[in-house]
């Protein structure tokens, strides 16, 4: 008997208000213990399937289910239980130090909503001391670099001790150092029992560091599998509309290398 997937997609669709068909009848399967990339251009939906997984919006149609059990019926508490959320930056800092910010990832898990155990604040010290950023703790987020801040909000969801994480562009704001920083915390926490979804422009980055990549367009999936497998030149010109060379450099790690856009479309 096959084993219940962490996460579970059926055919799921998102309209907005407007009429624009955001998500179009994605389904798939992800076991637990991966890292898994979420590539395509902007538009394609990864933002608004990601926000319908976390109940941040509500799907128009479909289902989406978390070992086993639907997410759509339950209230945010419960599923921040299982699913966490990393955004692409922080927009608002409220004036939040470091240690703060963190702390709000025990939320799920207060009985009283103004005082934290001594359980909740191991818990954040750990995690402060695991992403590097203990000797920032009174530090408000606003003061923080890029980096430094990006690895503060791994950590905030890191201690809501989810199933699956969510991940928007975690290396969108950052130099090539930080890019393999990131990703190096997030590939470690996969070991553990967790997957993590991120959405991500680099190909590159992720066909290095993740296990499964999922690629969509206009609302659909164009490709889901292994990076090497499934990364190619004609996948990439399906998806990007431009032309693209795919290749391995000396320790076997694929690299893509856009050339041009594909012919028929305008250019400056």
């Amino acid at each position: 008997m096959d084993e219940t997937p962490l996460l579970e997609v059926r055919d799921l669709h998102k309209y907005y208000e407007d009429g624009y068909h955001a998500v179009r009848g994605v389904s798939y399967k992800i076991p637990s213990g991966m890292l898994v990339g979420l590539i395509g251009p902007n538009g394609c939906g990864k933002s608004t399937m990601m926000k319908c997984i976390n109940r941040m919006h509500d799907p128009t149609s479909g289902e989406i289910l978390i070992d086993g059990e639907s997410v759509l019926d339950k209230g945010p508490a419960e599923v921040a239980k299982k699913v966490a959320n990393v955004p692409a930056e922080l927009r608002n800092s409220f004036g939040l130090t470091v240690y703060e910010t963190v702390m709000m990832g025990r939320y799920p898990f207060l009985k009283n909503m103004w005082w934290e155990t001594e359980n909740d604040e191991g818990v954040v010290i750990d995690a402060l001391k695991k992403f590097g950023v203990e000797h920032l703790q009174d530090r408000q987020m606003g003061a923080l670099s890029s980096g430094e801040q990006q690895r503060v909000l791994i950590a905030k969801a890191y201690v809501q001790e989810p199933r699956l994480m969510l991940v928007d562009e975690p290396t969108s704001h950052l130099d090539m150092k930080y890019k393999l920083d990131v990703m190096e915390y997030l590939n470690a926490m996969v070991k553990k029992d967790m997957t993590i979804l991120v959405a991500e422009h680099d190909i590159s980055l992720m066909a290095r560091y993740c296990d499964l990549c999922i690629i969509m367009r206009k609302g659909e999936i164009m490709g889901i599998g292994k990076p090497k497998e499934v990364i190619t030149p004609e996948l990439i010109e399906r998806v990007y509309d431009v032309s693209a060379s795919v290749g391995f450099d000396d320790d076997g790690e694929l690299f893509v290398l856009p050339k041009r856009i594909r012919t028929g479309h305008n250019t400056l």
